[in-house]
């Protein structure tokens, strides 16, 4: 695979794979050719617990629309989720 954009971030959570769930604490983030999906580009996100390593590693590969629009329901969730706190009301 030839990388062309690649960006890493560190991050708090978990994620769940085969074996059950895992810490996770970098997301590596990159436009590549992807393994399984079939696209011939795709957004690649790791996310890994780097002290356990590879075998840790949950990988997603999204097209570049469904990443996109994953990104603003990102940010729409947490923009109704910052404000159901803050009023202490649930979202609609």
């Amino acid at each position: 695979m030839c990388s062309y954009i690649t960006e890493k971030v560190a991050i708090l959570g978990s994620a769940k794979g085969q074996a059950g769930w895992i810490r996770v604490d970098t997301a590596n983030v990159y436009y590549d050719h992807p393994y399984h999906a079939p696209l011939d580009h795709s957004l690649n996100i790791d996310f890994v617990n780097e002290a356990e390593g590879a075998p840790t590693r949950i990988a997603v590969e999204l097209s570049a629309q469904s990443a996109r629009d994953l990104v603003a329901k990102i940010l729409a969730a947490l923009e109704q989720g910052d404000e159901a706190h803050a009023t202490g009301h649930a979202a609609t």
